[in-house]
């Protein structure tokens, strides 16, 4: 496999996992993106853009980042809090009244973006083309009872964090949430990301699909433990429930889909435009833009829900709207915040080191926080630290 781009000494560990990627785990086409301190270090991409296909991927290929998405909307709501506009401890009902509706009165935006706001799943729930429309999911969501007292536990709101976040987004702002983060988030770091896809870009997306594991005995190691794998099987848990907020699936190739603003699962991004934009909320990119301010930093990754996980089942962490580095999803270092994709893509950054990291693939796998080829990235992006340490 020929890897394309460039890795800074030092971080060569990376290039090797990279690489080890495509001969070991079965990579189909991905690229990767690390930034130190504001700077590029690590920029690589290699194998076909479409993951039924052999069209090279180039410099620039994004692909759908699924929930890595859902770390971007957060973003939009941390800087709506940052500019004075959005209250954390204020209801939501504050800024959307008709979410008080079924019990949900005393939902705090922080609850909601902390994943303890109780309403993974929908009682009915939307098909791919109601999901779409912006007005039926935020009614969907708005009149549906919580599961469990708002504020009190968390679960994974896989789904409905997209009209959790884009209406409490287009409420304060009065504009769509796509178009919010392409003007205020984006455009400012000149990151490749998109939350509704322009046609202007469909040209450099990849088509993506699900990638079979590996022949390679003993690499992989993704059996769930027997209570995920039951929740997952099981039509009336919450797991499956909440996952299938949206049913059927999307056909995430359909450029309709593509062209729609779901903030929980549909951002296209490239490796480094994820990485671009974690790096700008811990610091100044290239000796330009920064997002956050450290206190805004700080409190996008300060822990805000902990232990098992009612709708992943597993131990997650949350900060406000990130995941948090754990056994479920494990980042760079205890201080790392982020958010995977399932069965895929990877992005966070880690202040203490100043790194800030971008995975996208176009092959998605069964793992949902930890998928193995981000996790070897990680673990290389470690290595190569602790080599600069040494």
């Amino acid at each position: 496999m020929d890897v394309n781009g460039t890795v800074a000494e030092g971080f060569e560990p990376v290039g090797e996992a990279f690489a080890a990627n495509f001969e070991l785990l079965g990579e189909r086409g991905a690229a990767v993106t690390v930034y130190r301190d504001g700077h590029r270090v690590v920029d690589l991409w290699a194998g076909a853009r479409d993951v039924d296909g052999t069209e090279p991927w180039e410099r620039g290929t994004a692909q759908v980042v699924r929930s890595a998405t859902k770390g971007v909307a957060a973003a939009a709501l941390l800087l709506l809090h940052q500019r004075g506009e959005l209250d954390l401890d204020a209801p939501v009902g504050t800024y959307w009244p008709e979410y008080k509706a079924a019990g949900k009165e005393r939902t705090l935006v922080r609850d909601l973006l902390a994943h303890r706001a109780g309403v993974p799943v929908l009682d009915r729930p939307l098909t791919p083309a109601e999901a779409a429309d912006p007005d039926l999911g935020a009614a969907a969501v708005a009149a549906q009872a919580p599961v469990w007292q708002p504020g009190t536990d968390h679960g994974y709101h896989a789904q409905t964090y997209s009209w959790l976040t884009g209406e409490l987004v287009r409420r304060v702002t009065g504009r769509p949430v796509g178009e919010w983060i392409a003007r205020e988030i984006a455009a400012p770091i000149g990151a490749g990301l998109w939350l509704g896809l322009p046609e202007s870009e469909r040209a450099r997306v990849g088509r993506v699909g699900p990638l079979a594991a590996p022949e390679t005995a003993g690499v992989l190691k993704t059996r769930p433990k027997r209570a995920v794998a039951e929740a997952y099987a099981d039509p009336g848990s919450l797991t499956r429930r909440a996952f299938a907020a949206i049913t059927p699936l999307p056909d995430e190739n359909d450029p309709a889909y593509r062209a729609a603003a779901l903030p929980a699962s549909n951002g296209i991004a490239t490796a480094d435009g994820l990485a671009r934009f974690y790096a700008s909320l811990i610091g100044e990119v290239d000796g330009g833009t920064r997002l956050f301010t450290p206190r805004t930093a700080e409190l996008a990754r300060a822990e805000r829900s902990a232990g098992p996980d009612r709708v992943l089942v597993v131990g997650t962490r949350f900060g406000l709207g990130y995941m948090l580095h754990g056994s479920a999803s494990p980042l760079l270092s205890p201080g790392s915040f982020g958010h995977p994709g399932r069965g895929g893509a990877l992005a966070f950054a880690d202040p203490e080191s100043g790194i800030a990291f971008g995975y996208v693939t176009n092959g998605f796998r069964a793992s949902v926080t930890a998928d193995p080829r981000a996790q070897a990235l990680v673990r290389a992006v470690r290595t190569a630290l602790g080599r600069e340490a040494g």
